[in-house]
């Protein structure tokens, strides 16, 4: 297991330093001059050539990739040009808040996903089975900052019951994150469970029809620990696998869910850097994406060999 590890992460290297050349090359193309945009409303000549030479963009390319790279791998990415603060700091304050969005919304959708796909499986044709694929199809076609809007509406503008937007802490206060987070990881959560069902479903009746299972049944084994023991481990295998992969595109999906509820997190970060041109932030944005990216691919391998020992 080790071995297949290091392999990954030998293999993860290279696509990374592709990505970040993709990243500072696409951001090159872009119009109009960096130094404009840092030298402010008054450009003067000399600040515009301190600036230039301050960030090497007399250089060539291929030495100002140098000395970005550098130091990135340094842990720095830059300064901000709308907040002037470094990105890294920007990065370390918004991630932990998306993260927290993303795993919240994982547990509601594995909360109704799993349970869902299971029950659609063992009562196949029945209206168990035709309701959960309603549902399903719904959680797939209802647009997020659509039913975003429509649970403010709902739920803040009408009852009262929950805050509209923005953001608390859990360190200044539990009870008040959870009524910030509620909405937004139900909105997030929503495609995801029904992707969970339906991988779910499609997993178990492909479980339930394996010989060992009519093996099972023939020894007369209670249904409901074949279900349990036999057919849901090797059922979850995929499901595991997907659903990692998932995770990771709800960290980086999580846009329009931050900008319909204002959370201050990691897609309204890379927002905000595009509107106001803010092209080291997005830079940093990208990168981190794609870190992530293959590091919960390499999670979803990991799993998906623990949990078939054949494949270790």
């Amino acid at each position: 297991m080790i071995g297949f590890i290091l392999r990954r992460l030998a293999l993860a290297i290279p696509t990374l330093f592709l990505v970040s050349v993709m990243v500072f090359g696409l951001q090159k193309l872009l119009p109009g001059d960096p130094a404009l945009a840092l030298a402010g409303e008054e450009r003067q000549p000399e600040v515009i050539e301190y600036l230039r030479e301050k960030y090497h963009f007399n250089d060539p390319i291929p030495v100002q990739y140098g000395y970005w790279i550098g130091a990135v791998l340094h842990g720095d990415f830059g300064t901000s040009v709308r907040t002037k603060l470094p990105i890294g700091t920007m990065i370390v304050e918004r991630l932990p808040v998306t993260i927290e969005l993303a795993v919240l919304s994982m547990i509601f959708a594995l909360v109704i996903g799993l349970p869902t796909g299971i029950l659609a499986a063992l009562g196949r044709g029945t209206i168990i089975d035709y309701a959960a694929s309603l549902l399903g199809l719904a959680g797939l076609s209802i647009p997020s900052f659509w039913l975003g809007i429509m649970l403010i509406l709902l739920f803040s503008v009408t009852l009262g019951w929950l805050p509209s937007g923005g953001y608390v802490s859990p360190f200044e206060s539990l009870a008040g994150n959870l009524e910030a987070m509620l909405m937004p990881s139900l909105v997030l959560g929503t495609a995801t469970a029904a992707i969970i069902m339906r991988h779910t479903r499609s997993a178990m009746l492909q479980v339930m029809q394996q010989d060992y299972i009519r093996t099972a049944r023939a020894k007369g084994l209670r249904e409901g620990f074949i279900v349990v023991r036999h057919a849901l481990r090797n059922a979850m295998i995929p499901v595991v696998t997907m659903t990692t992969l998932q995770f990771a595109e709800m960290l980086a999906g999580a846009v329009l869910t931050e900008q319909v509820f204002g959370i201050p997190g990691f897609g309204k970060m890379i927002v905000d850097g595009v509107f106001s041109r803010d092209y080291a932030v997005v830079q940093a944005v990208v990168l981190c994406t794609a870190a992530g990216f293959l590091l919960m691919s390499l999670v979803a391998d990991v799993a998906y060999r623990l949990l078939s020992p054949r494949l270790a």
